[in-house]
């Protein structure tokens, strides 16, 4: 009679994996019977039985004398099989998904951007007036490859008072900051490549580099910046890149130290590394961070940037600040993924930017998220919810939950009851962040997200 107990069904459910997630290819030939019995701990005739369905099924294949091979095309790419094995409820592409698609009755706590009522939108209605009512070109033209000359000079200031010191032709824009990243690692990785991440580190990074088939390592993120006994370590897998938040890091609201930056970059100078500098919060610092690209003169260090969180999710915009030789393989890049980079969303950057009225709205911005972030510090120690420090600005609060409480099984309570939270363990590759979560404090208005907080942890408390 025919087996039909669960070892055989693992069996099968494994290799199945192994081929959603591409490790095993077209043709890969699978371990012998007497392996895999071995490695599973399960008997061969179990084996023999899974391989035999797996062959009727035509997802195998037997050669005589040689083995079972895979039999099947390759599978399109699903990058929710590829890394840790997270519960999809809280991975990070599904929380994305959720932030993304609430309604506006859902309340966001998890999310990383600022509410719609925080954003600059009388600035933002302006610029598209005022770009409306210029030349038709950016309405409906490509931009030049390396983008918009204007924002290009523009960011060349802003940068400066960073003491990032370049030249026009060392910035390409990009469609985002993702897409900065995406084109980068386009640039430097083959897949099988080793690229270092903070852990924790914002979630889209992680996912992002499964899509480039490279192997992740996490560095854990401190106070000051990233352990540098565990990078030094790490360096010895002759990583490729390197990527990681100097201002305001995310999740954690931690700054990097000039001490720290010092010796970091010591300690990659004689190898081959690179890092990409992700600044995308450098408009909501009080007193700016160290940044590692002014002081290393952008000469292992890339500096990235957009400006999605501060003005307009809606204008997709980014730049790449590099030395100069990279600029025109990474033009042919862009052209070859995008061919041209939009036009409205640069020209209406530029009008914004030059306007005295953003200033304006960034200082008041700057002042009501100092406000928000000793407030949701209060309300949240009342629930025995304690922050890992206490920010010096930014919206991120990245908190210990009391109890040892699974941020995952909280999130997926609360999202039962219309609040989308952030669990730590999608921040970090190593999955040490089991009770930890991440608030945005800008979105932490509504009471109700504490009450729900409230009543679910005191069931768990008493052991409901």
């Amino acid at each position: 009679m025919p087996k039909t107990n669960s070892k055989v069904n693992q069996i099968i459910e494994a290799i199945h994996a192994k081929i959603a997630n591409r490790t095993y290819l077209p043709g890969s030939r699978l371990p012998s019977v007497r392996l895999q019995a071995k490695s599973m701990q399960v008997s061969v005739s179990t084996v023999v039985e899974a391989y035999g369905r797996l062959m009727a099924t035509g997802v195998i294949m037997s050669k005589r004398g040689s083995g079972y091979y895979i039999n099947t095309p390759i599978a399109p790419l699903s990058l929710n099989h590829l890394g840790p094995n997270l519960d999809r409820a809280v991975d990070p592409l599904w929380i994305s998904r959720q932030s993304l698609t609430a309604n506006d009755d859902m309340l966001k706590p998890g999310c990383g951007w600022l509410p719609e009522s925080w954003m600059y939108e009388m600035g933002f209605r302006k610029a598209l007036r005022q770009v409306s009512r210029c030349d038709v070109k950016p309405l409906v033209e490509y931009a030049i490859p390396a983008g918009n000359l204007a924002l290009r000079q523009l960011l060349v200031r802003r940068l400066s008072k960073l003491e990032i010191n370049i030249e026009v032709d060392q910035i390409v824009l990009t469609e985002s900051g993702t897409h900065a990243i995406d084109l980068l690692c386009r640039f430097f990785l083959e897949p099988g490549d080793t690229v270092l991440i903070d852990d924790p580190c914002y979630f889209n990074f992680q996912a992002l580099l499964k899509a480039h088939r490279v192997n992740i390592v996490g560095i854990p993120y401190t106070k000051d910046g990233p352990d540098l006994e565990k990078f030094e370590i790490a360096l010895k897998l002759s990583p490729r890149l390197y990527i990681t938040n100097s201002g305001i890091h995310n999740p954690t609201g931690a700054r990097l130290s000039t001490v720290k930056a010092h010796q970091l970059l010591k300690l990659v100078s004689d190898t081959n590394l690179i890092i990409i500098e992700d600044d995308i919060f450098a408009d909501f610092e009080l007193n700016p961070a160290p940044r590692l690209a002014a002081f290393d003169n952008l000469s292992q260090v890339i500096q990235i940037g957009s400006f999605s969180k501060s003005i307009s999710a809606s204008l997709r915009c980014g730049y790449i600040a590099t030395k100069a030789k990279w600029i025109e393989d990474l033009i042919d890049l862009k052209i070859a993924t995008t061919f041209g980079g939009g036009h409205l969303a640069s020209e209406v950057i530029v009008k914004i930017l030059s306007d005295s009225g953003y200033q304006r709205y960034l200082e008041s911005l700057r002042i009501r998220l100092a406000k928000k972030m000793q407030i949701t510090i209060q309300k949240l120690s009342v629930l025995g919810i304690t922050p890992y420090l206490v920010p010096e600005a930014g919206m991120f609060l990245w908190c210990q939950l009391p109890m040892d409480v699974d941020a995952a099984r909280l999130a997926k309570d609360c999202l039962g009851e219309g609040v989308i939270l952030a669990p730590g363990n999608v921040f970090s590759q190593s999955l040490n962040a089991r009770s930890m979560l991440r608030f945005n404090v800008a979105q932490c208005d509504d009471k109700r997200i504490f009450e729900v907080l409230k009543r679910l942890l005191s069931g768990y408390e008493a052991g409901y």
